[in-house]
């Protein structure tokens, strides 16, 4: 664990500490807007006049459920500019998603939104300890992904140096740490391990490093995940969320108490529903995060189906903020792997690993179907000084997986040890699952 201690901080104390009765009235204020700005996307203004909608219908908050969802689907068919509400005069920058699952979809910044995304980046950083004599090394790619660019602008608004590293080159990365003396690291948090380890393995002691802070972001990771970066790094590790097609990074962030990511509530709504029904869910309990932006120009969305899951806290936060929070996101519900009729997330794998001394939370599942049966194999990395050519050694250390894997999904995994340093290591987002099984059929 980090030396430092966690300062409690807020950037704009006005909009992050405002009383929730004040809020509604914001909010419902800036739907109405919404409503009105959506209607130039050909897609809503249909939507609407099916359901007789207009700004003027829109009363409170709760008239939200009244308008139509929003899906990845929708963005793609609109490729690729067809969800844009603005003329190309005003737009001031367009990124776009990986596009891994299909065409990229496209989402434009006007200049008022670039300096409101900036503001919401500010206030997660500040909350995880960024103050403004600090050097912070952006270790995510710049390019259509939103997160370096969102994170360097954040950074910069709150007053601090930015070293824009991009991503790749783990001997660089590294380089530039230690010999910059970089205060805070964003990244993935998969990419953070791969650093911590690398470190390590060149003997670099703690000392030659300034670190404090890390701001992780791009793909769920889990508490455990956390702690082994901390302790590996010496540092305080924040979490924070969003998604190209809502904003980018900063539709929530931690605070210093770090139970639940503060959303962003005077610039989004967050609905949590089942993802089945598409009804809420009770308080507090698990569902699909559901985004509608209340102050964008270029690209205002309604409804966004995430695919995201997590679970919404309502309760006061120590820091002084009023807004409500969210959990960590447990995995997309596109992600998820039915097994045996079991529902699966490999962030739940990632937990198990981290239970059991001897691998590293590095590991690849496959899912075959050689029969009328799903059968899943985890390729799970030992660390390099568990490795061992005793074979009774490796038999408890595969079975002690094994065991903890099933108390955590219900399901028997086949593990295979593999030797350090075999399985990819990913400087963004981490891919986790191949699934073999021709599901079609």
């Amino acid at each position: 664990m980090s030396p430092f201690v966690i300062p409690n901080r807020i950037f704009d104390p006005a909009a992050e500490c405002m009383p929730r009765t004040e809020r509604a009235g914001f909010q419902a204020t800036h739907l109405r807007r919404t409503v009105e700005q959506a209607r130039k996307i050909p897609f809503y203004r249909r939507k609407f006049a099916e359901k007789h909608i207009t700004a003027d219908s829109i009363r409170s908050v709760e008239d939200l459920q009244r308008l139509p969802f929003t899906t990845k689907q929708d963005l793609r068919e609109a490729y690729p500019f067809g969800f844009f509400a603005v003329p190309r005069s005003e737009l001031a920058r367009v990124h776009a998603s990986s596009g891994t699952t299909g065409k990229p979809t496209f989402v434009g910044y006007t200049r008022n939104d670039m300096k409101i995304w900036a503001g919401l980046c500010a206030r997660f950083l500040v909350a995880g300890g960024l103050t403004a004599d600090q050097l912070v090394q952006v270790s995510f790619g710049y390019g259509l992904f939103t997160g370096g660019f969102g994170l360097h602008q954040g950074i910069e608004r709150v007053g601090a140096a930015v070293l824009p590293a991009s991503s790749g080159n783990t001997q660089r990365q590294i380089m530039l740490l230690r010999d910059a003396k970089i205060d805070t690291l964003i990244c993935t948090p998969s990419y953070a391990l791969n650093l911590a380890e690398v470190i390590a393995a060149q003997g670099i002691k703690r000392g030659e490093l300034a670190l404090k802070f890390a701001h992780f972001g791009g793909e769920p990771w889990t508490e455990e995940m956390r702690c082994a970066v901390e302790s590996e790094l010496g540092i305080f590790a924040f979490n924070n969320y969003g998604l190209s097609e809502i904003i980018g990074p900063g539709v929530a962030g931690e605070c210093a108490a770090r139970t639940g990511m503060h959303i962003q509530e005077d610039h989004f709504l967050v609905e949590c529903l089942n993802p089945e029904t598409l009804e809420p869910v009770p308080e507090g309990e698990e569902g699909e995060l559901v985004i509608t932006s209340l102050t964008k120009e270029a690209c205002p969305i309604i409804r966004y189906r995430t695919r995201d899951l997590a679970r919404l806290y309502y309760d006061p936060c120590p820091c002084g903020r009023t807004t409500i929070r969210m959990s960590r996101i447990k995995g997309r519900s596109d992600d998820m792997m039915i097994i045996r009729g079991v529902n699966v997330f490999p962030t739940q794998i990632e937990e198990a690993l981290l239970k059991v001394d001897g691998t590293a939370p590095h590991f690849m599942i496959e899912l075959t179907r050689p029969g009328n049966l799903d059968e899943a194999v985890v390729k799970v990395e030992m660390r390099p000084q568990e490795f061992s050519d005793k074979m009774e050694a490796m038999h408890r250390l595969r079975d002690n997986i094994s065991r903890e894997i099933t108390a955590i999904t219900g399901l028997h995994f086949h593990v295979e040890l593999v030797e350090p340093n075999t399985l990819e290591r990913f400087t963004g987002k981490a891919k986790r699952v191949i699934d073999k099984r021709n599901l079609s059929c």
